[in-house]
């Protein structure tokens, strides 16, 4: 497979940076995943890509070359930072006769039970003056459960080291979409990157994001295909959103919103 490494300075560089690479470099596969079994041929182009990314706040940090807007994207930080899909893992169901859980996991849920594995790293990295611990890990793959699952978790683990005074931040991916997926996964994690510098009380450090598989599904091709030839054609400032002051006003408008609907949901099955 095919390996590519990514550096930039800003999020929306590497992300733009690897719509290229991966355009230009990715290689054809058969894909086999649970979710296109229907189809009778169906391909991905694909391969290992690591990005690294030096300021993962550093404006501008929204790119236009996504599938989401302020809702969706303010919606999967809460889910991340606050867990307000968690719920749904402890809800169950009935489907073709017998009772399952609404969702399978959430990244959230799996980080805080069943003990919370932030406090854990918030106390690891606080454990001597230097913070120099290698051992303030996440671990999200579950093999007893995502064994079973027809959609196991694609995170698998993320890790946090204090370096130069900063928080740098390390996850890795078994499988990742880059077209719809990617830039959402990230966001979501360097907020979750800020929340624990800010107990620490220090700077927001190094982003690095490796999937073993990362890959775009051919009913995507045509669109990653436009993608490409915009950060081939137009300068990265025609091409993102400032996050302070633009966007992030945006977001917090739908946040009420957001919460309601849950709150719905929630109600729905009895929860408060």
């Amino acid at each position: 497979m095919k390996d590519i490494f990514i550096e930039a300075q800003t999020l929306p560089e590497a992300y733009h940076k690897g719509i290229l690479a991966l355009f230009s470099e990715g290689q054809l596969a058969d894909c086999s995943d649970w979710n296109l079994k229907s189809l009778e041929s169906y391909n991905q182009l694909e391969c290992r890509m690591t990005l690294h990314i030096e300021e993962p706040l550093r404006e501008p940090r929204i790119s236009k070359l996504t599938i989401f807007g302020p809702r969706e994207l303010e919606q999967y930080r809460l889910e991340i930072l606050d867990g307000i899909l968690d719920y749904a893992v402890e809800v169950e169901i009935e489907r073709e006769g017998k009772l399952e859980a609404l969702e399978d996991y959430t990244y959230h849920h799996r980080m805080i039970k069943p003990f919370n594995q932030i406090e854990f790293v918030v106390n690891e990295l606080k454990r001597n003056p230097e913070m120099s611990s290698r051992r303030a890990v996440i671990g999200i793959r579950n093999n007893c459960l995502d064994s079973q699952l027809s959609n196991p978790a694609c995170l698998q683990n993320i890790q946090f080291f204090v370096r130069n005074g900063k928080l740098d931040m390390c996850v890795l991916f078994r499988s990742n979409d880059f077209a719809q997926a990617f830039y959402m996964n990230v966001f979501g994690l360097t907020s979750l990157q800020e929340r624990i510098a800010q107990q620490l009380n220090v700077a927001v450090g190094t982003y690095s994001h490796t999937s073993n598989s990362m890959h775009v599904y051919q009913v995507n091709f045509e669109m990653f295909a436009a993608f490409a030839k915009k950060v081939a054609d137009e300068p990265i400032e025609n091409l993102t959103y400032e996050y302070e002051g633009f966007f992030k006003h945006m977001m917090e408008a739908e946040r009420e919103g957001i919460c309601a609907d849950f709150q719905k949901q929630k109600a729905k099955y009895g929860l408060k």
